[in-house]
């Protein structure tokens, strides 16, 4: 038996729109693959040198950027964020309030601790305060919730340490009672007192922009095959 190839317009013009669009998307999701991991790195990177940074310059230093703050951690006012998982346990990060020289205040997480198996029983994170002291890490921004049921603020007429579910600054501000600044110091592992700080860069990991690229020119690959194999006639004797 002898094939002919024989194809009508219409599986000329779909292939030829779809094998360049699934092509393209392949290398769009590659590049953000590269951008990801460049951003990872530098967020893995222990060697960036801590920007000395004040409260006029921290709003507009980007995310992520490396800076150190001298401040004053309020031990008696912090917050608690729960439903924060590490390596699989559950678990809350400590937001503890810094006031800075001219008066403003900083959030600052300091890391994460386990949860003891019972809602009533929260952490000590109790600490000597000691004035103010240099403070390093890198520029966040609050965790955030996929749902929005999970967002739970602070109860007004809870004792401190008050706990919280993906609060936004606002309802952090209204509980502590005083204007904070719209960003998260993610407190170095050898800068103050704190717990677990194991930080991991923000967003997906580029392995999966990288799968998503194959996924494309797997389809472009796949289009080409359909197009000849549906092309495909036998040949009249």
């Amino acid at each position: 038996m002898s094939l002919r190839f024989a194809s009508r317009w219409y599986w000329w013009l779909a292939t030829a729109v779809a094998v360049p669009l699934f092509i393209s998307l392949g290398f769009w999701q590659w590049h953000r693959g590269d951008h990801r991991r460049e951003v990872w790195d530098a967020f893995a990177s222990t060697d960036v040198p801590a920007v000395e940074a004040t409260a006029s310059s921290l709003a507009r230093l980007p995310r992520y950027t490396r800076v150190q703050i001298n401040g004053e951690l309020d031990a008696t006012r912090q917050f608690l964020l729960e439903n924060i998982s590490h390596a699989g346990a559950p678990g809350y990060e400590v937001l503890t309030v810094a006031a800075l020289a001219d008066g403003s205040r900083l959030l600052v997480n300091r890391g994460w601790v386990p949860f003891s198996g019972l809602r009533e029983q929260l952490p000590d994170v109790a600490f000597a305060t000691t004035g103010p002291m240099p403070l390093t890490g890198r520029l966040g921004t609050l965790p955030v919730a996929g749902l929005a049921s999970g967002q739970v603020a602070p109860v007004a007429s809870a004792p401190w340490p008050r706990v919280a579910s993906f609060p936004s600054f606002e309802q952090l501000e209204l509980a502590y009672g005083a204007r904070l600044e719209s960003v998260v110091l993610l407190l170095d592992a050898a800068s103050g007192p704190g717990y677990l700080r194991d930080w991991q860069a923000p967003g997906v990991s580029p392995e999966r922009n990288f799968g998503y690229a194959i996924q494309w020119w797997s389809f472009a690959l796949l289009a080409i095959c359909l197009f000849i194999g549906l092309n495909l006639k036998k040949r009249n004797a």
